[in-house]
């Protein structure tokens, strides 16, 4: 099993007073998989396979739009590395 880093922020859209019980929902969802993530202020870390973690995304964007988004923008960053990479072995150190 070879495990990759997925960040992924989403931006619905939805009027501002909806956008943080809709990401809420997001982060639901993503804490619901068991998966080891960290949430952070801009988007939220998750570890695992990367096909699974693409569906997460795709499972964040239907999400925002079954809460009303006319339009959903995912900024996704990938660290992957054939071998595997965890978030325990980059911020280790820092905690």
């Amino acid at each position: 099993m070879s495990y990759v880093n997925l960040s992924l922020q989403v931006i619905p859209g939805v009027p501002e007073e909806r956008i943080y019980p809709v990401v809420d929902k997001v982060i639901h969802m993503i804490q619901e998989t068991g998966l080891k993530h960290e949430i952070g202020p801009m988007e939220t870390t998750i570890e695992g396979e990367l096909e699974e973690l693409l569906e997460i995304v795709k499972k964040s964007q239907d999400i925002c739009v079954e809460e009303g988004a006319s339009r959903v923008v995912s900024i996704i960053k990938i660290d992957y590395k054939p071998e595997g990479v965890t978030m325990d072995e980059k911020i280790k150190k820092y905690r």
